[in-house]
């Protein structure tokens, strides 16, 4: 099975150099989207570990307005969190912008979920409430080359669509 349970490579990544990146995404999709914080309730405060599997990090996530969090962390000793998400990068990008089924992920054992299935209902409930593509808005942050790779990403996953079957 190549589901979730595949890790990413095993050298030393600096994840340190990520950390700018993701601030500045985090901070762009909340400016954009600030209705979507209310769809969050009680987990608004809340950290998901978000765990692209065939990348070496992980993503600490905290999706509260007042506290954004977005944090590349060490798979292998990872912070305090109230629920995980894994899969392949391409699964979870498309999950994200609701290209994907989450069901269908889930019940094929592409996505694993741990923990506070609520929290993750939530979470899930709020990225709905986005207008448009985070992948785009994220994409269109970094000019032509950031299209260029979310065009190359969205090939690669259409590839492994039709792999599938």
């Amino acid at each position: 099975m190549d589901g979730p349970r595949t890790r990413g490579p095993s050298l030393p990544f600096p994840r340190i150099l990520l950390q700018p990146v993701l601030h500045r995404i985090v901070h762009r999709i909340a400016r954009e989207n600030p209705d979507m914080f209310g769809r969050l309730g009680p987990w608004r405060s809340s950290q998901f570990l978000i765990d692209p599997v065939n990348l070496p990090f992980a993503l600490l996530l905290r999706p509260d307005p007042d506290n954004l969090l977005l944090r590349a962390v060490s798979r292998r000793n990872p912070p305090p969190h109230v629920a995980r998400i894994a899969g392949r990068f391409l699964d979870l990008l498309e999950l994200v912008d609701a290209e994907t089924d989450g069901d269908a992920l889930f019940f094929s054992r592409d996505l694993e979920v741990t923990g506070n299935t609520e929290a993750v209902v939530c979470l899930r409930n709020a990225l709905d409430d986005v207008e448009g593509s985070i992948a785009e808005s994220v994409a269109e942050m970094f000019g032509p080359p950031g299209r260029a790779a979310l065009a190359v990403l969205r090939r690669a996953g259409e590839r492994r669509k039709a792999q599938r079957g």
